[in-house]
């Protein structure tokens, strides 16, 4: 008996294990879908490297395609599609905890731990609420912004076509995964529409923010509409998490509209001839969109060197966390830059909005940060080693994967099989994270639980 219990024990998944695998249940079941002859346009099976390329990209919410996803698929097959994406954003915890409650099933234990681990919550009470209140959520963002897209695409395209090019797009913004089925230029044809780019930006940020700061912004606007608290201390009353994210994302947005607006003005490939309003337009929306959306409004090609780096910086960084979107996450970053600062002032702690971040917390920011550096290297030189492609694209390719961006110079529908391989295992530890991802694969244990402690020496840095 006591045999059978070790054993059971040791096949017992841990949580990051059940979302790793999750997300590869997913992935597994969207490429014998898209296998299917129904799945093409042309009724022809793919390539099977295409369809799990295909897979991937759609449930990590990347945007990267080695096939045109508006030409190559069928009806079906962007069906197919479109649900990989809204499973990929909304994430497999919060999708399955869904299907449960529907069908009047409890959430057990086991399942408020998954819930509560997967968002980073304090507490495990509310669980179902919360993931009701994500979906819900979602939806209600994502309907909007069909019927805003709708009030253009409806007159360009029809009615039915109209409505279903911009329920699609909608998701695919809105869950930062950058597939669009409007044709293989992405959204340049509406670089000077004023509702298309708007609605556009505010589904990537708000998709990017994350769910947490959603309620917190809520729950602050109802106590200020409520007259608990004065407009002025709106900020205030926010979380740390919020604050750091909000302010983080602003600071990037701005810093990166200006760059591209700079480095690009008098590039007669982007932007040289566009007026001024669709000058600014054009960079707000590359700024916006490397929060890692990866629709384009300006051929990414034919962007100077210094603006495909800036775009890679933002892209690597991504969005924030327990969101749609992908990268090292905007506060991880934000966190690490501030305990710089406090090391240069002298200080011991890392300090923010006269808080006080956790010593934890900051070490397993620099541990994300690291392994997603190492991740980043190892894919660039074996990229560099199976591609015969300029070095430009090849780092360009793998930012936008591990962000799970989906921009790209071109470069991906030529790819080699072992190329694609590699760019597929990068856009999979993006979606999930670097730090689940080792957590998965080790059976990690503390040191100070088996009461070892080691003697402290010091070495030289620097």
């Amino acid at each position: 008996m006591l045999e059978k219990i070790k054993n059971y024990k040791m096949y017992k998944f841990s949580t990051t294990q059940l979302v790793s695998l999750g997300f590869l249940g997913v992935i597994l079941i969207g490429t014998i879908l898209l296998s299917l002859p129904i799945s093409a346009a042309d009724g022809q099976k793919t390539a099977f490297i295409d369809v799990l390329f295909t897979a991937f990209t759609s449930v990590c919410v990347t945007g990267l395609t080695v096939v045109s996803t508006a030409d190559h698929w069928s009806l079906f097959g962007k069906i197919i599609i479109l649900i990989l994406v809204q499973l990929g954003g909304l994430g497999v915890v919060a999708c399955v905890t869904m299907f449960l409650l529907v069908a009047n099933q409890k959430i057990t234990l086991n399942r408020r731990i998954i819930i509560q681990e997967s968002y980073g919550l304090d507490t495990m009470d509310g669980m179902g609420k919360l993931i009701r209140r994500i979906v819900k959520g979602t939806l209600t963002v994502e309907g909007i912004g069909a019927v805003l897209y709708s009030i253009h695409f409806i007159p360009q395209f029809g009615l039915i076509p109209g409505i279903w090019r911009a329920v699609f797009s909608s998701v695919s913004v809105f869950c930062n995964a950058g597939m669009d089925i409007l044709g293989n230029t992405s959204f340049t044809e509406y670089r000077g529409n004023i509702l298309i780019n708007i609605t556009t930006m505010a589904l990537i940020i708000i998709g990017g923010i994350g769910f947490p700061v959603w309620w917190d912004v809520i729950r602050v606007t109802i106590e200020t509409w409520q007259k608990n608290i004065k407009e002025r201390q709106f900020f205030d009353k926010l979380t740390l998490h919020s604050k750091l994210a909000i302010v983080t994302t602003g600071i990037l947005i701005l810093g990166g509209f200006v760059s591209i607006f700079l480095l690009e003005y008098n590039n007669p490939l982007t932007m040289k001839e566009l007026s001024l309003g669709e000058k600014i337009m054009s960079s707000l929306f590359q700024s916006v969109t490397t929060r890692t959306a990866g629709i384009m409004t300006l051929p990414q090609e034919n962007f100077t060197n210094a603006s495909a780096v800036v775009s890679m910086v933002l892209m690597f960084i991504g969005g924030a966390p327990a969101s749609t979107a992908g990268g090292m996450k905007v506060t991880t970053i934000a966190m690490i830059i501030l305990t710089t600062i406090s090391f240069a002032k002298g200080r011991s702690d890392t300090e923010v909005f006269k808080r006080k971040i956790a010593p934890d917390i900051v070490r397993m920011g620099l541990v994300v940060v690291t392994l997603g550096v190492m991740i980043f290297l190892t894919a660039v030189i074996l990229l560099s080693a199976t591609e015969d492609a300029p070095l430009m694209d090849v780092v360009f390719e793998i930012s936008s994967a591990l962000g799970t961006t989906g921009l790209s110079r071109g470069f991906t529908p030529y790819l080699s099989e072992a190329g694609k391989v590699i760019v597929m295992i990068v856009m999979y530890i993006g979606r999930i994270g670097p730090i689940t991802l080792v957590v998965a694969l080790t059976n990690r244990k503390n040191s100070r639980d088996m009461g070892i402690h080691y003697p402290e020496k010091r070495i030289m840095i620097g």
